[in-house]
């Protein structure tokens, strides 16, 4: 399926919902794609959007505390992380993500959504976090 130019996929671990973006082939801008359940079939979902997409690289946001130290969310962060290796060869990097949900509400306010729309749609602030944490990773990368 690849045609040369494949794709980033940034994904924002969440306990109850899965936020994912993927950036364009040029690798240049990162946009909100789903947002999956994290039940015992999240990592098959991943997958599935990997290969549909053309999925090189996934990068996973890493819950670090404003020290830049390990939060309490790391661990599961980490065991989800491995899970993830061991189904796929793709190559798989951890970005920070401090405050993209924060980022990812203050847009959708800023776009005009009502309190209520989005306090219904939570699956949207996923998916924008993964979005602008993508996006750091690949403004990093240039």
């Amino acid at each position: 399926m690849s045609s040369g130019y494949r794709r980033y996929m940034g994904i924002d671990y969440g306990t109850v919902r899965i936020g994912i973006a993927v950036s364009d082939p040029l690798k240049i801008i990162a946009q909100g794609f789903t947002t999956v359940p994290n039940d015992g079939d999240a990592i098959k979902r991943i997958l599935a959007i990997v290969d549909e997409q053309d999925v090189e690289r996934i990068i996973i946001g890493d819950p670090l505390t404003l020290r830049g130290e390990q939060s309490s969310k790391g661990e599961e962060v980490a065991v989800f992380v491995e899970r993830l290796r061991t189904a796929t060869p793709v190559t798989i990097d951890r970005a920070d993500e401090r405050f993209t949900s924060v980022m990812a509400q203050r847009s959708l306010v800023a776009m005009g959504t009502r309190k209520k729309q989005r306090q219904q749609n939570k699956g949207k602030i996923d998916e924008m976090a993964a979005a602008i944490m993508l996006q750091g990773y690949l403004d990093a990368k240039r």
